[in-house]
């Protein structure tokens, strides 16, 4: 079979990053061939400052192109929830692909979300929901989680039919939050991979 082509495209510092890193595994372990990549920082740098977080981290990953994009079979987009919704910088990132738009570069594709949020009932949901209004006007291909392993049906932190997601509150992804993230890189190279076909 093909090798599906997976892009992790994500903003934010903490968490997220490693959601991202968990479904890049995940979609490594079904033979994708992954590129992980940060939307540009839109708050200056005393702002994001603040926010107390290893910035390392995330200085080693590239910034998104539209070019990255094209490229993916499937894609796999994250936002930590603001106030329930999708984050500025990400939205701002999508608001630019208008000319893949016109010509219909990311129709058809396969896509799925995660997210983090630092209370339970913060808007892990919602915020999925969100993002998945930009799939719907792309014409992708929207790949849920349902629940197909148990550990959706077991965690008391973060993930859910909706895809993978992080409790906040709590420092490091639990064992359910990173099968949940694994889960997810292999379904949408399952997906990917089946709509190559």
């Amino acid at each position: 079979m093909a090798c599906p082509k997976i892009l992790v495209l994500f903003y934010g510092y903490g968490s997220i990053v490693d959601l991202a890193m968990e479904i890049a595994e995940g979609a490594k372990a079904e033979g994708a061939e992954v590129k992980v990549v940060r939307v540009p920082e839109l708050f200056p740098k005393e702002v994001v400052a603040k926010f107390n977080v290893d910035l390392s981290r995330v200085e080693k990953i590239p910034e998104a192109t539209m070019q990255d994009l094209e490229w993916a079979d499937g894609i796999v987009m994250g936002s930590p929830t603001r106030y329930g919704n999708i984050t500025g910088q990400l939205k701002f990132f999508l608001d630019q692909t208008r000319d893949l738009w016109l010509k219909g570069a990311l129709y058809g594709k396969p896509v799925g979300f995660f997210t983090e949020a630092a209370t339970i009932h913060g808007g892990h949901e919602s915020t999925i929901l969100t993002m998945s209004a930009y799939a719907y006007h792309q014409g992708m291909v929207i790949v849920p989680l349902g629940y197909a392993i148990k550990e959706i049906s077991t965690t008391t932190t973060g993930g859910s039919p909706y895809g993978p997601s992080h409790l906040g509150s709590m420092k490091n992804l639990d064992d359910n939050e990173k099968a949940i993230a694994r889960f997810m890189g292999k379904r949408i190279t399952e997906v990917a991979r089946k709509l190559r076909c």
